[in-house]
């Protein structure tokens, strides 16, 4: 892929705020002919850029209500076993994200629940009775929000 640049950067950036923004109002935003601009994003495409284009959804509309990481040590860090407990782990319909990470901590785990009672038995049922895991703690978040500043960052004007 040839180098980014600041035309390239724009069109992700506002990709990456509104997905759904066509054809005719991102080539306006970044000051292309809309054929140019749709060329740009299907070479941003082609290269991998963009692993997908996806909705927002309102937790707290769909009944989640509680949302918590939990912080995991594992005995045992053979590649088998890593790979096992984190293809086991995103089978669960409570888990958004599984980071794998270095350090005394193993694995975070971002996992929503309709309340503290299901987060709780969620940790009980599915990693405190593994025998590879040492050590689990459990942070409730409060609030959560989003940004979008890894473009702005790489684009050196973040």
């Amino acid at each position: 892929m040839k180098q980014l640049d600041r035309i390239d950067f724009e069109i992700i950036e506002l990709l990456q705020k509104n997905a759904r923004l066509s054809n005719k109002s991102l080539a306006r935003e970044v000051g292309l002919a809309a054929s140019s601009c749709h060329a740009r994003v299907q070479n941003l495409m082609s290269a991998g850029v963009f692993e997908g284009f996806h909705a927002r959804v309102n937790e707290s509309a769909m009944g989640v209500q509680q949302q918590a990481l939990y912080f995991i040590s594992l005995t045992k860090h053979s590649r088998q076993v890593v790979e096992e407990f984190m293809r086991d782990l995103l089978a669960l319909p409570e888990v958004v994200t599984v980071y794998l990470i270095s350090g005394k901590i193993d694995f975070v785990v971002h996992a929503v629940a309709p309340d503290t009672v299901h987060l709780r038995n969620f940790a009980l049922d599915h990693i405190t009775v593994r025998p590879e895991v040492t050590q689990i703690e459990t942070a409730l978040i409060f609030d959560k929000h989003h940004d979008y500043g890894l473009v702005s960052f790489l684009n050196g004007s973040g």
